[in-house]
């Protein structure tokens, strides 16, 4: 059976799996993004910690993705839970890296015109600073999406949700009828699902962002 007759023949399976896929990763992305914006915002008082912060999340990038899936499972079992906390802790990183540098880069002029018309500091970083830091911490969040869209396939190692499943099986099934075409079909899912996100992320960067700042 050649590859495509093997995606339309199988076409149900792998759209759910690509369902599934998608669904992990957006949610362990928007799981990091409230966390990661909340810990800029709470330690800009503090450059010391937030220092110590994204140190800390740095290191976990360094982590093997088996190894960390490995170390969720006396904690969490199998299934979606460990999958989830996993690669929200491998998209914190970037997402926090680009809201610290967004909310740094912001013209100190800029918000102490907002603080002379008389806004607060809740009202100047919701109608000032993260409008204007927004494109970069969009950017963390597009960077860290398609990072974690290919690390969701090792989420099958802990029957974690996506296409995953489909490299696992095939790979194990190597030299098996459709084998091949299997894993394979999971790779190019993984690709297009990276490619579409990607596009999403870069239309709603443009329909997103403040007029001024546009290049």
């Amino acid at each position: 059976m050649s590859f495509l007759d093997y995606v339309v023949e199988n076409s149900e399976r792998i759209l759910f799996l690509l369902l599934q896929h998608v669904q992990v990763v957006l949610l362990a992305v928007a799981i990091a993004t409230v966390i990661s914006v909340a810990v800029a915002i709470g330690t800009e008082a503090s450059q010391r910690f937030r220092s110590a912060t994204l140190s800390v999340t740095a290191t976990i990038l360094t982590i093997p993705s088996f190894a960390l899936f490995g170390l969720m499972i006396p904690i969490f079992g199998l299934g979606v839970m460990p999958t989830v906390l996993a690669l929200t802790m491998y998209a914190i990183f970037p997402i926090l890296r680009n809201t610290v540098t967004g909310l740094e880069t912001v013209d100190a002029n800029v918000v102490d015109a907002a603080r002379g018309m008389g806004m607060g500091a809740a009202e100047r970083l919701r109608r000032v600073s993260l409008p204007l830091a927004w494109p970069v911490i969009l950017n963390g969040i597009r960077v860290a999406t398609i990072m974690v869209v290919a690390i969701a396939a090792i989420g099958a190692a802990v029957r974690g949700p996506g296409l995953g499943e489909l490299i696992f099986r095939g790979l194990s099934r190597m030299g098996g009828a459709n084998a091949l075409n299997e894993a394979l079909s999971g790779v190019v899912a993984i690709v297009i699902v990276a490619a579409v996100l990607d596009l999403v992320f870069l239309i709603t960067g443009k329909l997103t962002t403040p007029r001024g700042l546009h290049a």
